[in-house]
């Protein structure tokens, strides 16, 4: 497991789409996913398919961003639009993860933000 993610950058479209709880991830978000990411992915796909303010926002945009921002074993996971309006945020107390991540999700797909 590679928690410093040492290949992301290798991720620059997907050949693959793959169902993750009913939303399709790319080839970029499975690498994270077995890397040790996968807590970071699910939380975010529930929040897309469960929170009513999300899915009240997803009915009226396709667009939205993921961002995991890590300092000091702690990290904060936040939603926004298109336009930088946060959504949603929630903290971690403690983490593992090395990497700030991005994933955009995009018309029913989760992807890395390089990836779009």
């Amino acid at each position: 497991m590679d928690l410093e993610l040492r290949e992301l950058d290798k991720y620059t479209g997907t050949e693959h789409y793959y169902n993750f709880m009913g939303v399709l991830i790319t080839d970029g978000v499975k690498y994270i996913m077995e890397n040790g990411y996968t807590w970071f992915v699910a939380d975010v796909v529930a929040l897309i398919k469960a929170h009513p303010r999300i899915r009240e926002y997803l009915k009226r945009d396709t667009f939205l961003t993921a961002r995991l921002e890590v300092e000091d074993n702690e990290a904060d996971l936040i939603l926004e639009d298109g336009d930088y309006n946060k959504l949603y945020s929630q903290h971690y107390s403690f983490t593992d993860a090395k990497r700030n991540l991005k994933l955009f999700y995009v018309s029913g797909v989760l992807m890395l933000s390089n990836e779009y």
